[in-house]
């Protein structure tokens, strides 16, 4: 009396399929398994045990053996207990032979029979359609979830007596029981033509004033730049940043995919969704750890960064943070993922983000205004220092919030809106596209060293300007290709084919220098 049935494991950010394999055989009556099992998998065993007694169905006193395979794979989580359940019931003999074949099934079991959901659905639903698996069982909660793996009749259920029910039916009974649910249902994310950016909520027109640092926004949204906003407190910094999410370019079906999957396997996908569709934007508070910051874990779960990937993660009171913390900052900034090594094994998370941070400048907040600000200069050094040299020369763009008068309070809404400034996105975004098709750059700040001169080429007034600026300036090689892959989305934003000199000079403006001479 032998089954084997087919589920999955998340380890990391890696998804794996794994063959529950159950045998029944005379002996002392026992429940054992095996398979470098985690916590939650060697309970698995007494969930799955009550849940078939209070389904109506006693387990005899047999020996019961189960085998997680690969047994050299570790194995976490809850998503075990509804395989195993099957497993045991097909080598008993009460489900017909080869009812599960070809199919993933996961789930975790309540005492009282109950399907609950699990997390790392898709990731594990994709794996199965890469293995060439089509079909899966999994609860209810998370069908839409496994329903948006191209290629996968993914079937929601609640509880174990109906998930017997329906394996002892028919292929054409089982699909009039419980209709599967399929991708098709979920709108096609084009990235490039639905517009993107939340139509309801709060609006750029709503900012009084501080056009430049609107306009240094809208360059970020464009080409997906790293941000730093400092002004007085009141001057609108937390505002700007909070919009960004409504004028950044769409996800792309890849990239919701992406996005979608980490927020599976850190459980944190809400209720009964399918794709996410919106970017994330992340805002924690300044005594994060750097655990919390990264990833990792003894068991390893994907960190605020990686929950940010392809969105925004903002940085408010950025000085407030822990220096050793914001450095953690800097391979990933380039990298676009974060690689941490422990003794359980090398995992990799991913990081594409766009940091945006906010701060004062000074202390208290209200330097230049001697009236108000007591700062002294010592005081104020060591503030801005806090920041370190090698994180401000990863942000490519720096822009100044000036302190809001009454009168500029008192009128009309009349800035841009959150529309007109996400056409300005759209539009720049579909040159980009354009002009790196086939290629594995998506935006300007994607571009590496090496992609400068064949899509940022300079004219002799361009290339004589940033001779200059490097050498006034007192540039690194980092910081110039920066203005460089800045000047390239003013380009873009302004419609020129070329940057010109006077995109150069703009995107100089926004360099953040030594905040500490400031």
């Amino acid at each position: 009396m032998f089954s084997t049935i087919l589920s999955g494991t998340i380890y990391g950010m890696e998804s794996h399929l794994v063959q529950v394999e159950v045998d029944l055989s005379s002996g002392l009556p026992c429940f054992v398994m095996v398979g470098k099992l985690g916590g939650e998998v060697r309970e698995s065993g007494e969930r799955v045990r009550i849940a078939l007694k209070n389904s109506g169905i006693t387990l005899p006193p047999v020996h019961i053996s189960v085998n997680l395979s690969p047994a050299d794979l570790k194995k976490e989580g809850t998503g075990f207990d509804l395989p195993i359940a099957v497993g045991v019931l097909a080598a008993q003999g009460r489900l017909p032979s080869g009812c599960a074949d070809n199919t993933m099934i996961l789930g975790e079991l309540g005492l009282g029979g109950e399907i609950k959901k699990v997390r790392g659905v898709l990731p594990l639903a994709i794996k199965a359609v890469d293995g060439g698996i089509r079909k899966c069982l999994v609860p209810k909660e998370n069908v839409r979830e496994a329903a948006a793996a191209a290629g996968m009749q993914a079937v929601g259920v609640n509880h174990l007596a109906q998930v017997i029910t329906y394996l002892k039916l028919s292929e054409k009974q089982q699909a009039e029981m419980l209709p599967p649910e399929e991708g098709g249902y979920q709108e096609e994310l084009s990235g490039e033509i639905s517009g993107g950016g939340r139509e309801k909520g709060p609006d750029f027109a709503e900012i009084a004033g501080q056009e430049s640092v609107k306009n240094a926004a809208l360059i970020a949204a464009a080409g997906f730049h790293h941000m730093l906003i400092m002004g007085p407190p009141g001057s609108g910094k937390t505002m700007i940043a909070s919009r960004l999410p409504a004028i950044l370019p769409p996800l792309s079906r890849k990239e919701s995919l992406e996005v979608t999957s980490v927020y599976s396997i850190s459980g944190q996908l809400c209720g009964n969704a399918g794709l996410i569709t919106e970017r994330p934007f992340l805002s924690p508070h300044h005594t994060i750890s750097p655990q919390a910051l990264c990833g990792g874990g003894k068991v390893p779960r994907p960190g605020i960064l990686s929950l940010c990937h392809r969105g925004v993660l903002f940085l408010d009171e950025m000085p407030e943070f822990k220096r050793q913390t914001l450095d953690l900052l800097r391979q990933p900034m380039e990298d676009k993922e974060i690689r941490i090594a422990r003794s359980s094994g090398f995992f990799t998370y991913p990081a594409d983000v766009m940091v945006v941070g906010a701060m004062n400048p000074c202390p208290c907040g209200y330097y230049p205004d001697r009236n108000k600000c007591r700062c002294t200069p010592f005081e104020r050094r060591r503030y801005l220092r806090s920041i370190s040299g090698p994180i401000l020369d990863r942000i490519d763009i720096f822009a100044e919030a000036s302190r809001v008068e009454f009168s500029g309070l008192r009128r009309k809404k009349s800035g841009e809106s959150s529309a007109s400034m996400r056409r300005k996105v759209m539009e720049a975004r579909r040159r980009q596209k354009e002009r790196y098709a086939g290629t594995r750059i998506r935006f300007n700040a994607d571009l590496e060293a090496g992609d400068l001169d064949k899509y940022c080429r300079l004219d002799a007034a361009g290339a004589e300007l940033m001779e200059k600026m490097f050498r006034a300036m007192d540039l690194s090689a980092r910081a110039c290709h920066r203005i460089w892959k800045v000047a390239r989305t003013v380009a873009d934003l302004s419609g020129s084919p070329s940057v010109l000199a006077e995109h150069l000079s703009q995107a100089a403006c926004y360099r953040a220098g030594d905040l500490g001479e400031r």
